[in-house]
């Protein structure tokens, strides 16, 4: 049997037409490979929060049920610009809605979750050697109306149907080339992590880390689905997050919000080491703290007052 490849892209990667070559390449390459693709596509850009504008311009009690209408019109519109762009190119391929790719979800509008996926939509068209394109983001509920999945919606979709189609893997491509030691705008010197358990991603997630949605990361460990962050902008490898434990070790630092900073890696409660390095170092920067708490995989220090970069540029050096 063919490998099916599920691969996502955000909306930074086909915010407009010149992105959305570089996204077809990407997929016409695996596709000469005689693997069976399955592409997820955000909307394109900001229109998901330009549609939410426009929406409350209309009205200051806007309906959940026809916002969730609104809102899936911008992936419809991604899906379906690649899928003409594709078939231009000499490559047969089809874009399906939600419902079309058999996307069940509760009637929970701009949050819901998705309860089951029928598949026989998408394995007749990949049978019939088509790239199939879904639209992200969404499902319908029981009474058939649309429902939109909430921010990260789109890497919930991606992982949902990688574990019901039984892809070896899920790629997720986005602006940015895996997942970093901090922020790489803003902390210097960082280094790209080649691989991550589930459980630190998920740590990372809750924390703000901006690369992977919680939720597709709960699904991808739920059914053993390794999901692989990748640039789609260049061949550099990504990190792979999956069941796999390396050695304990720090992983990353987060800051949340204005005062909070975590530190994340497997087995972190245990390494006094790196205990007794943070904590000289808020002594030496005269920093107060409200709280300090320790977890198996995370460090969490809730601070006073505002923390700049520049301390979390400090604290990276010290650490990594």
């Amino acid at each position: 049997m063919e490998e099916i490849m599920v691969l996502k892209f955000g909306g930074s990667s086909v915010a407009d037409n010149e992105k959305l070559q570089l996204a077809a390449k990407r997929i016409t390459k695996i596709y000469d490979k005689g693997k069976k693709v399955v592409v997820v596509l955000s909307a394109q850009g900001n229109t998901t929060d330009r549609l939410i504008k426009e929406a409350n311009e209309l009205s200051g009690n806007v309906s959940s049920r026809e916002l969730d209408a609104l809102l899936s019109c911008g992936e419809q519109m991604s899906t379906a610009k690649l899928s003409i762009l594709l078939n231009y190119l000499g490559y047969p391929a089809i874009s399906l809605t939600g419902w079309q790719a058999g996307i069940f979800t509760n009637n929970n509008n701009q949050n819901a979750n998705i309860i089951k996926i029928d598949t026989s939509r998408i394995v007749k068209e990949l049978n019939d050697k088509k790239i199939v394109i879904i639209t992200g983001f969404q499902g319908i509920d029981e009474n058939l109306d649309i429902t939109t999945l909430g921010r990260g919606g789109s890497d919930t979709t991606a992982v949902a149907i990688a574990a019901a189609l039984h892809a070896k893997n899920c790629y997720i491509f986005s602006d940015v080339d895996g997942v970093y030691t901090a922020d790489p705008k803003k902390i210097e010197n960082t280094k790209k992590i080649p691989k991550l358990s589930y459980e630190e991603m998920q740590e990372l997630s809750s924390e703000g880390a901006k690369v992977l949605h919680n939720r597709c990361v709960e699904i991808g460990e739920k059914f053993k689905i390794p999901i692989i962050t990748k640039s789609t902008f260049n061949e550099e490898k990504g990190t792979m997050i999956s069941d796999t434990i390396e050695e304990n070790k720090v992983k990353s630092i987060v800051k949340k919000e204005i005062s909070r900073i975590s530190i994340i890696g497997n087995g972190i409660i245990r390494n006094f080491d790196l205990i007794e390095l943070i904590i000289g170092f808020i002594k030496k920067n005269n920093l107060e703290l409200l709280n300090f708490e320790i977890f198996e995989s995370k460090i969490s220090i809730l601070f006073k007052n505002i923390i700049e970069d520049n301390k979390i540029q400090e604290l990276h050096k010290l650490i990594f």
